[in-house]
């Protein structure tokens, strides 16, 4: 079973570890929906579906052809992520009736693991960085691939719907960009005539739509990637979450704050914010990119 950060918090009694959780995902449009499976142990091999099995129409008396689905052996390991909060003990006395200093502190906290889990869920490179995961830069099937052409070139709508098409099974969960793409987007709809869907999201931000699809933005999506002879290109990404698509892993308990206690070598108390953490994409039909997006 997985659920997201979110609904997580939910079956938590822990004040301090639910308005953590409602901190990392309320800037995180990946957190607000990416769901996370609980394993057992330090890692998960799976079975990556790549192609699905064939069905044929047959004579009475024919021969029938076995037929079955391709997998490539995967492994996904948990990550430690997090960081120690240290509060200090007078100002925690003499400053709460003005700020309730430990929660100030320990949002901080949360906020800046919510920003390496974001940057790694784009850019994790585990080749390079042993202590981090592969993310959907990585994982992504180079059959997977939308290209704007060899040296990059405007965003149109035409590649975006092409992109959406190569996500099978149902439209994707969600189309994560930069901001200047959503800019070059939203150009784009005004230029035809019409405008994104807007809605919100559950937690009353504005949130825009394309195709009825929710679009997510994302700062660690760069902007000057080199593609041909240009270095101003960007990456659109599309997916779909769940245990047979693109989800996370977790230890169990998930995403846990604990409280250290006084140190010893300052007067002072340490809250760690940490988790367990990894990436897991099942079926590579459920993710694909769109690469050479320039303004």
């Amino acid at each position: 079973m997985s659920l997201t950060l979110l609904e997580a918090s939910k079956l938590s009694t822990d004040t301090l570890l639910s308005g953590v959780i409602e901190t990392i995902a309320q800037e995180s449009p990946v957190l607000q929906r990416l769901p996370f499976i609980e394993i057992v142990g330090n890692g998960l091999t799976y079975n990556r579906e790549n192609a699905a099995p064939t069905a044929a129409f047959y004579d009475v008396g024919d021969n029938w052809v076995e037929s079955t689905p391709t997998f490539t052996q995967a492994t996904a390991t948990l990550r430690i992520l997090g960081g120690d909060a240290d509060v200090d003990n007078f100002l925690k006395a003499t400053r709460s009736n003005i700020q309730d200093l430990e929660a100030s502190v320990v949002q901080l906290k949360s906020r800046a693991v919510q920003a390496l889990f974001d940057d790694c869920f784009v850019n994790g490179n585990a080749l390079a960085d042993p202590n981090s995961f592969d993310g959907v830069e990585r994982l992504c099937d180079p059959g997977q691939t939308v290209s704007m052409g060899a040296a990059g070139a405007s965003l149109s709508l035409a590649k975006l719907d092409e992109l959406i098409d190569h996500v099978r099974g149902g439209k994707p969960d969600l189309l994560l960009m930069s901001r200047r793409s959503r800019r070059s987007l939203n150009l784009l709809a005004r230029s035809s005539g019409g405008f994104l869907e807007a809605g919100r999201d559950q937690f009353g931000n504005m949130l825009q739509f394309y195709d009825g699809i929710p679009i997510g933005l994302c700062d660690y999506i760069s902007d000057t990637q080199t593609v041909g002879a240009s270095t101003d290109c960007s990456t659109i990404y599309a997916m779909q979450f769940g245990e047979g698509g693109l989800a996370g892993l977790t230890a169990p308990g998930g995403l846990t704050v604990e409280r250290v206690g006084s140190l010893e070598s300052k007067d002072a108390s340490r809250v760690r914010v940490k988790w367990y953490a990894g990436l897991a994409l099942f079926n590579t039909v459920k993710l694909a990119k769109l690469t050479g997006v320039q303004p």
